[in-house]
Protein backbone atom coordinates (compact mmCIF):
# COMPACT_ATOMS: atom_id res chain seq x y z
CA UNK A 1 0.00 0.00 0.00
CA UNK A 2 2.70 2.53 0.80
CA UNK A 3 4.62 2.02 -2.36
CA UNK A 4 1.62 3.52 -4.19
CA UNK A 5 1.75 6.81 -3.33
CA UNK A 6 5.08 6.55 -5.44
CA UNK A 7 3.05 5.10 -8.02
CA UNK A 8 0.75 8.02 -8.12
CA UNK A 9 3.79 10.40 -8.31
CA UNK A 10 5.44 8.48 -10.72
CA UNK A 11 2.55 8.57 -12.94
CA UNK A 12 2.07 12.33 -12.47
CA UNK A 13 5.70 12.99 -13.33
CA UNK A 14 5.44 10.80 -16.41
CA UNK A 15 2.21 12.40 -17.70
CA UNK A 16 3.22 15.56 -16.69
CA UNK A 17 6.55 15.13 -18.96
CA UNK A 18 4.65 13.64 -21.87
CA UNK A 19 2.28 16.67 -21.81
CA UNK A 20 4.96 19.40 -22.00
CA UNK A 21 6.96 17.81 -24.38
CA UNK A 22 4.02 17.37 -27.34
CA UNK A 23 2.04 19.91 -26.71
CA UNK A 24 2.19 23.12 -28.74
CA UNK A 25 -0.06 25.68 -26.79
CA UNK A 26 1.81 27.58 -24.19
CA UNK A 27 -0.84 27.53 -21.83
CA UNK A 28 -1.06 23.84 -21.85
CA UNK A 29 2.73 23.41 -21.30
CA UNK A 30 2.19 25.45 -18.29
CA UNK A 31 0.06 23.20 -16.95
CA UNK A 32 2.20 20.31 -17.66
CA UNK A 33 5.28 21.39 -15.78
CA UNK A 34 2.44 22.34 -13.06
CA UNK A 35 1.77 18.80 -12.69
CA UNK A 36 5.38 17.62 -12.78
CA UNK A 37 5.61 20.01 -9.47
CA UNK A 38 2.40 18.09 -7.73
CA UNK A 39 4.34 14.81 -8.58
CA UNK A 40 7.39 15.74 -7.22
CA UNK A 41 6.00 17.38 -3.97
CA UNK A 42 3.67 13.92 -3.69
CA UNK A 43 6.81 12.06 -4.24
CA UNK A 44 8.67 14.48 -0.99
CA UNK A 45 5.59 13.79 1.41
CA UNK A 46 5.69 9.91 0.67
CA UNK A 47 9.22 9.69 1.56
CA UNK A 48 8.93 11.13 4.96
CA UNK A 49 5.69 8.89 5.95
CA UNK A 50 5.81 6.37 8.44
CA UNK A 51 2.94 3.96 9.21
CA UNK A 52 1.75 4.33 12.66
CA UNK A 53 2.97 7.49 13.35
CA UNK A 54 2.02 11.12 14.32
CA UNK A 55 3.12 14.70 13.76
CA UNK A 56 6.37 16.12 14.46
CA UNK A 57 4.30 18.87 16.09
CA UNK A 58 3.43 17.71 19.47
CA UNK A 59 5.27 18.44 22.28
CA UNK A 60 3.93 15.70 24.61
CA UNK A 61 3.92 12.93 22.12
CA UNK A 62 2.14 9.41 23.41
CA UNK A 63 4.81 7.75 20.82
CA UNK A 64 8.39 8.19 19.95
CA UNK A 65 6.83 7.49 16.22
CA UNK A 66 6.75 10.50 14.27
CA UNK A 67 6.56 11.50 10.74
CA UNK A 68 9.82 12.88 9.17
CA UNK A 69 9.66 16.77 9.02
CA UNK A 70 12.49 17.09 6.67
CA UNK A 71 10.35 16.45 3.45
CA UNK A 72 7.70 18.52 4.93
CA UNK A 73 9.78 21.30 4.12
CA UNK A 74 11.35 20.28 1.54
CA UNK A 75 7.38 19.86 -0.08
CA UNK A 76 6.88 23.22 0.96
CA UNK A 77 9.83 25.13 -0.62
CA UNK A 78 8.74 22.79 -3.50
CA UNK A 79 5.31 24.57 -3.33
CA UNK A 80 6.53 27.54 -3.65
CA UNK A 81 9.26 27.52 -6.17
CA UNK A 82 6.91 25.43 -8.55
CA UNK A 83 4.45 28.40 -7.88
CA UNK A 84 6.94 30.83 -8.64
CA UNK A 85 7.82 28.81 -11.57
CA UNK A 86 4.56 28.79 -13.36
CA UNK A 87 4.18 32.16 -12.33
CA UNK A 88 6.89 33.42 -14.26
CA UNK A 89 6.14 30.61 -17.47
CA UNK A 90 2.90 32.62 -17.77
CA UNK A 91 4.23 36.09 -17.75
CA UNK A 92 6.44 34.87 -20.50
CA UNK A 93 3.81 33.14 -22.21
CA UNK A 94 1.41 37.02 -21.96
CA UNK A 95 4.45 38.64 -23.71
CA UNK A 96 4.65 36.31 -26.08
CA UNK A 97 1.05 36.84 -26.96
CA UNK A 98 0.97 40.50 -26.89
CA UNK A 99 4.26 40.15 -28.88
CA UNK A 100 3.40 37.34 -31.91
CA UNK A 101 -0.03 37.16 -31.53
CA UNK A 102 -0.45 33.49 -30.87
CA UNK A 103 0.35 31.15 -27.85
CA UNK A 104 1.23 27.90 -30.77
CA UNK A 105 5.01 27.30 -30.64
CA UNK A 106 5.26 26.27 -33.80
CA UNK A 107 3.43 29.24 -35.58
CA UNK A 108 5.71 31.28 -33.02
CA UNK A 109 8.92 30.19 -34.77
CA UNK A 110 7.42 30.95 -37.92
CA UNK A 111 6.42 34.36 -37.48
CA UNK A 112 10.07 35.85 -36.50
Amino acid sequence: MSNLVFVAAAMLITVGLYAAMTRRNLIKIVMAVSVVGSGVNLFLVGTGYRENSIAPIFTNAPSLAMVMPTPQALTLTSIVINLAIVAMMLSFAMKIYQHYGTLDSRERRLKK
